[in-house]
């Protein structure tokens, strides 16, 4: 529970206000301010089951699709799937799709629906700085861009004729 309870810290700061949360969806300079301890523990709850139900959707939905995908990628009548690792990788990213983005949407839309009826609009308050934990997007966006490279250069080196 450590590695869940870092995550769940990172939303809370010590402001000048007071006490403050700032919800991941919410926008980066807005918080709300905590009214009492009994009430963080019940927002720590919160975003606790939240982060679970994130992770089992991802780690569940992947294991799942892929099971699925290796299933219908390996069908008689489709041949062999390095013969056409395009329609391999359209029916993976289609049952990906639908496995884990539509539950993730599900429940995306009820984290949102839920998170003001833990504070109130009243206690909204402009925050000061950055988390401990935000990255910029610069650095957000150059990793996801070499993680990117660095998978199609294994794609490649792995279906390149031979």
């Amino acid at each position: 529970m450590g590695f869940l309870d870092s995550i769940v810290g990172k939303a809370f700061r010590d402001e000048k206000a007071g006490r403050v949360v700032v919800f991941s969806a919410d926008r980066r300079n807005r918080g709300y301010l905590v009214e009492s301890e009994a009430e963080e523990l019940k927002i720590r709850a919160f975003l606790k089951m939240f982060y679970i139900a994130h992770f089992s959707i991802f780690l569940l939905g992947m294991l799942l699709a892929n099971a699925w995908s290796t299933f219908f990628t390996h069908l008689e009548g489709f041949g062999r799937p390095a013969e056409h690792v395009q329609r391999a990788m359209g029916i993976s990213l289609g049952i990906y799709s639908l496995v884990v983005g539509l539950p993730y949407f599900l429940l995306w839309r009820s984290y949102k629906k839920s998170l003001l009826s833990f504070v109130s609009p009243q206690g909204e308050v402009l925050v000061s700085g950055k988390s401990l934990g935000q990255q910029p997007l610069a650095v957000l966006a150059a990793t996801t861009g070499f993680g990117i490279i660095i998978l199609i250069a294994v794609i490649f080196l792995l279906v390149r004729a031979k």
